[in-house]
C-alpha cells in the first residue's frame, strides 16, 4: 500500500514549444527552437522520450512560431500521442497557453515542461521523483528546481528559496535565491482557477500558490542545462558526453 499521497503519477503532459526562441538567433531563423538539436536529437524529443519513460500517455504541445515544422515533426509519434495546441493566431504565453489545452489535459495533476529544458538524471529520474512527492491535498503546483549556481547555462539571479517543508518563496528583489526554476512540473488544474484571460505568464498564478503555501518544490538531482543560446548548446553537450564517460 503506498504510503504519503495517493496520487498515480500523471498519464497528462504540456509541453510548451510555441515561444520564438529569439535568443537562440541566428539558428532559430529557420528552425523553430524545440528542433534545435542537442547530442544529435532535437530538444523536444529529450524531453518527450523523458515523458514516455515516466509512463505518460498524452502529451499536448503547443506551437506558434513555425508551427508547421514541430506539427510535422511529433506527427509519427505514439509514446506519447501528441495533441496539438494551436496558438498559431495568438501566442497566450506559459500561463494563457495552458489554460487554452486544459480541456485535452483532463481534470487530473499533468506534467507542465518546457521543450527547451534537458538534464542528465541522477540514479532515480526526477519525473519520477515529481510523480512521488507532488500531493494534491498540500500542493497546487510542485515545481522542479535546480541550483542557481553551477547549473550549465544559466548566470541569473535564481527564482525561489525552499523551506524545509519544501514550501516555495519567491526571491526578494535584490537577494541571489538558491534554486531555478528547471522548466519542470507537475500542475493541478486547480492552479488555474479565476486565471486571467489571454496571454499571461504562469509566474502569476506560482506567486499566488506561494502565498496560499501551495507551491512546493524538489531539488533536482543530476545536472540541470538551461540551452537558451547557441553557446549553451556546445556546453550541454560536453555535460552529456562526461556524463557518460
Amino acid at each position: 500500500m503506498a504510503t504519503g499521497n495517493s496520487m498515480t503519477a500523471p498519464r497528462n503532459a504540456m509541453v510548451l514549444a510555441a515561444g520564438l526562441g529569439e535568443r537562440m538567433r541566428p539558428i532559430t531563423d529557420r528552425i523553430p527552437k524545440p528542433l534545435v538539436e542537442v547530442d544529435g536529437k532535437p530538444l523536444i524529443d529529450h524531453v518527450l522520450d523523458r515523458l514516455a519513460q515516466a509512463g505518460v500517455e498524452r502529451a499536448v504541445v503547443n506551437v506558434h512560431y513555425l508551427a508547421d515544422q514541430i506539427e510535422r515533426h511529433v506527427a509519427g509519434r505514439r509514446e506519447p500521442r501528441i495533441v496539438i495546441s494551436d496558438e498559431r493566431s495568438q501566442l497566450l504565453n506559459t500561463g494563457g497557453g495552458v489554460v487554452k489545452a486544459l480541456g485535452a489535459l483532463g481534470t487530473e495533476p499533468f506534467f507542465h515542461i518546457n521543450s527547451d529544458t534537458i538534464w542528465i538524471d541522477g540514479p532515480s529520474p526526477n519525473l519520477r521523483r515529481l510523480g512521488d512527492t507532488f500531493d494534491p491535498a498540500r500542493m497546487d503546483a510542485l515545481l522542479l528546481l535546480a541550483p542557481t549556481v553551477g547549473s550549465i547555462g544559466y548566470a541569473g539571479r535564481g527564482d525561489f528559496a525552499m523551506g524545509a517543508d519544501g514550501r516555495l518563496r519567491k526571491r526578494a528583489e535584490r537577494e541571489v535565491a538558491p534554486f531555478v526554476y528547471a522548466g519542470a512540473a507537475i500542475l493541478a488544474p486547480v492552479l488555474f482557477n479565476a486565471a486571467p484571460p489571454g496571454a499571461f505568464s504562469l509566474t502569476a498564478l506560482f506567486d499566488r500558490a506561494a502565498e496560499a503555501g501551495r507551491l512546493h518544490g524538489l531539488c533536482l538531482e543530476g545536472v540541470w542545462m538551461h540551452v537558451g543560446t547557441p553557446d549553451a548548446i556546445a556546453q550541454a553537450e560536453a555535460a552529456i558526453k562526461a556524463s557518460v564517460a
